[in-house]
């Protein structure tokens, strides 16, 4: 891969990580209510899988979407506005962590119901194949909304009208609290998707070159009309399932053996040719952020003071997007009902 690509994955990489940790803080002091979903850990499933999309590309996401839309392109601004529920986030307040919208990025939202992305992407993927359009439509859900019969309708439909669209199954091996092999007699979920021929295969989620190699194979398949493509991508997150929930039901070896796997981590060591031994990895520290640090530095791929430069920037862009989070009004109930009125006469408010 290109130093460029490269260097921008691990920014995005960087951003979500510090954005969401950002997000956690601001929760406790209070300025972020309801449901707060966070995404560290899985950050390599996002960036592997947006960093090989088009703009043209749809993207359909779940309620645990902020670093999908912040990788897509919404502006960190608008997302952290609209996680303190302000008139300036990108669903205009009213949709809040759960519920992000972008229409110019064609980032067409994050969903409180589980299953709820399947139709929505693949009603989309219809319309694109009808109109004959070279784009793609890209779905995430995670390993629980496996179970849901909106999964089995349409696949079938996907694969029956060979619909262009990307399933994306980020498999953190928990829904909510209760382990695949509790809740799912198949537990490698990509061979759910070969009843309906549709290809699949089962991806390290650790690994962003991983990631992004199979999802760039598969979007190319997609847009030369071979139908839809499957990827289960195995990952994990950090924290429990919402910032409700301690996560206490995971061994803290288990959360610990993943966390050794970081995907900041994992990035450096699969691309960089030397990049420290084990070590000097293990005298840097235990810090995913510190340890990307000790490996940035290979041969010649950036320098030490570029590093240093990359976090001030990243934590500089969190910063302005809590204060402008402040900054932005609360919506009015005449917002609520402008955006009802302009729903109902078709048009696009947001």
């Amino acid at each position: 891969m290109k130093r460029d690509n490269l260097i921008s994955m691990l920014h995005d990489m960087l951003l979500a990580r510090a954005f969401e940790e950002r997000a956690a803080s601001e929760y406790t002091r209070g300025n972020i209510a309801g449901f707060l979903h966070l995404y560290p850990g899985e950050e390599a499933v996002a960036v592997g899988v947006l960093h090989a999309a088009e703009p043209s590309d749809y993207i359909v996401s779940t309620y645990r979407e902020h670093v999908h839309a912040l990788v897509r392109g919404v502006p960190a601004n608008n997302v952290m506005a609209e996680l303190f529920g302000r008139r300036d986030g990108c669903s205009r307040g009213m949709g809040g962590s759960m519920h992000l919208f972008d229409q110019k990025r064609r980032f067409m939202g994050g969903y409180g119901i589980v299953g709820e992305t399947y139709p929505v992407a693949t009603g989309i993927a219809y319309t694109i194949a009808m109109q004959e359009l070279p784009e793609a439509v890209i779905c995430f859900f995670g390993d629980g909304a496996v179970n849901q019969g909106t999964f089995h309708e349409s696949l079938n439909m996907a694969a029956l009208w060979k619909l262009p669209v990307l399933f994306v199954c980020e498999n953190n091996r928990y829904q909510i609290g209760t382990e695949i092999h509790r809740h799912s007699a198949v537990t490698e979920v990509y061979k759910r998707a070969c009843g309906y021929r549709i290809p699949a295969e089962k991806i390290n989620g650790m690994d962003v070159l991983a990631v992004h190699q199979a999802a760039q194979s598969a979007l190319q398949r997609i847009r030369e009309g071979t139908g839809p493509q499957f990827l289960e991508i195995e990952t994990y997150r950090f924290r429990g399932h919402s910032m409700s929930d301690p996560g206490s039901y995971r061994p803290m070896v288990e959360v610990q053996a993943f966390k050794d796997e970081d995907p900041v981590t994992v990035v450096l060591e699969e691309s960089i040719p030397d990049y420290p031994t084990e070590a000097q990895l293990n005298a840097i520290g235990s810090d995913t952020i510190v340890h990307l640090s000790g490996h940035l530095h290979g041969e010649g791929y950036i320098q030490p003071e570029d590093i240093s430069v990359m976090k001030k920037q990243v934590t500089k862009v969190v910063d302005q997007a809590v204060e402008y989070a402040l900054q932005s009004p609360e919506p009015s109930m005449d917002d609520a009902w402008q955006a009802l009125r302009c729903n109902r006469g078709g048009e696009v408010l947001i």
